[in-house]
């Protein structure tokens, strides 16, 4: 299994960057998808997260309206739109998909521990 994240980048604050998440090696509709993140000398959070059927998503306060996750089954990729960039933002940003064994199609969770597999993550850094 593997899942490629991209789209990284320096960008000035109240910008916008697409982050990409490739996923091979496993049947990517069967798993729900999240985003996490890592600044420096912190713990990686969680930022947002979608159902396997992507109709569900899920988003922590600080990036409710800025962010918006997606997903296309058909290319086995999941995104992460982010605007409104703040230097507060900066951090290495993985990607993680959680495999859904029930039919919860709606299935998404914020628990860390809880993900199977994670990409190499990718650099975003927000300048003031």
């Amino acid at each position: 299994v593997q899942l490629q994240a991209s789209g990284g980048g320096l960008v000035q604050a109240g910008g916008s960057l697409r982050l990409s998440c490739v996923a091979s090696g496993l049947t990517f509709s069967g798993y729900a998808m999240g985003w996490f993140r890592q600044a420096p000398g912190k713990d990686r959070d969680y930022i947002a997260g979608i159902s396997k059927n992507g109709r569900n998503t899920m988003y922590t306060d600080s990036v409710k309206g800025r962010f918006t996750i997606s997903r296309d089954n058909a290319k086995n990729t999941v995104y992460l739109q982010m605007s409104n960039l703040k230097p507060e933002d900066t951090a290495v940003y993985y990607c993680a998909a959680d495999r859904v064994y029930t039919s919860q199609t709606t299935y998404v969770s914020p628990q860390e521990s809880y993900y199977d597999y994670w990409g190499q993550g990718t650099q975003v850094t927000v300048s003031s």
